[in-house]
């Protein structure tokens, strides 16, 4: 039951952040989305740090290989994943534009914008699904409460992510209802990720190190490609540092206090 929840909780975040679109105006204020993108940056680097890569080290250690080899490996090959993922995505947005007017574009652009963020979705919920296997498992050196730390600090960062996809969605024209199911859609894939990782737990034993640190990978390569830049604005520059800080804050003390 604790796992069945933990799986869900991130799942629950990008829900409530997607409900937005009932409470707020056609579009977020340009400084509030500064802050929740900078926010959801810091929760995902602290995350990355302290719930993924520490761990993997630890575990790859205990296992008595070169201590960070699997992790380096894994890091790498998350980044590498969704260089590709982008590359793709970028082809098909480009033959889109060509053949669209500016209108349908436009929508278009915001319909990328939802599959890129599932596509991204999965591996944080390979690595919700990853640290409540190796608590499950009992000697990977991870807990109970440092698995549920990881599904709230992706919860937290999910709240902003689901907004920032329901809201131009509604300001594009799509009914509240409409926009709000397209926003929590783009999470669900979160806990069919985590239950397929859960479900193999027995054959990704031996190469948990390797997983974890792929999360890690595919997590920072969002902050850094998306979050970040998007975060960055000449008037708006310093929310977004702001909500970093708090984000990551946030995230160090619910995983160094819980786990």
């Amino acid at each position: 039951m604790e796992t069945c929840l933990g799986i869900l909780i991130p799942f629950v975040g990008t829900t409530i952040g997607a409900a937005m679109v009932f409470f707020m105006g056609k579009s977020i204020k340009e400084s509030v989305e500064k802050i929740l993108l900078g926010f959801a940056s810091g929760v995902m680097i602290a995350a990355s740090v302290w719930s993924l890569l520490i761990p993997a080290i630890d575990m790859s250690e205990e296992q008595g290989k070169i201590a960070w080899l699997l992790p380096t490996l894994g890091f790498l090959t998350g980044i590498i994943f969704l260089l590709i993922i982008d590359k793709i995505l970028a082809h098909f947005q480009l033959e889109e534009e060509i053949i669209l007017d500016h209108k349908a574009s436009k929508m278009k652009k915001t319909s990328m914008l939802v599959l890129a963020v599932t596509l991204h979705n999965i591996p944080e919920g390979m690595a919700v699904g990853v640290v409540f296997a190796g608590a499950m498992i009992g000697n990977a050196g991870i807990t109970m409460a440092s698995a549920f730390a990881l599904a709230i600090g992706i919860a937290i960062q999910n709240f902003p992510e689901g907004a920032i996809i329901s809201m131009p969605l509604k300001g594009n024209g799509m009914s509240k209802g409409k926009a709000f199911l397209y926003g929590t859609l783009s999470g669900i894939v979160e806990p069919i990720g985590a239950v397929i990782t859960i479900y193999l737990t027995s054959l990704i034993v031996p190469v948990l190190p390797f997983i974890l640190a792929f999360a890690a990978g595919a997590m920072i390569y969002v902050v850094v490609e998306e979050l970040i830049p998007e975060a960055q604005d000449i008037n708006f520059s310093r929310f977004g540092i702001i909500g970093v800080s708090i984000g990551f804050s946030i995230m160090m003390i619910l995983d160094v206090a819980l786990g």
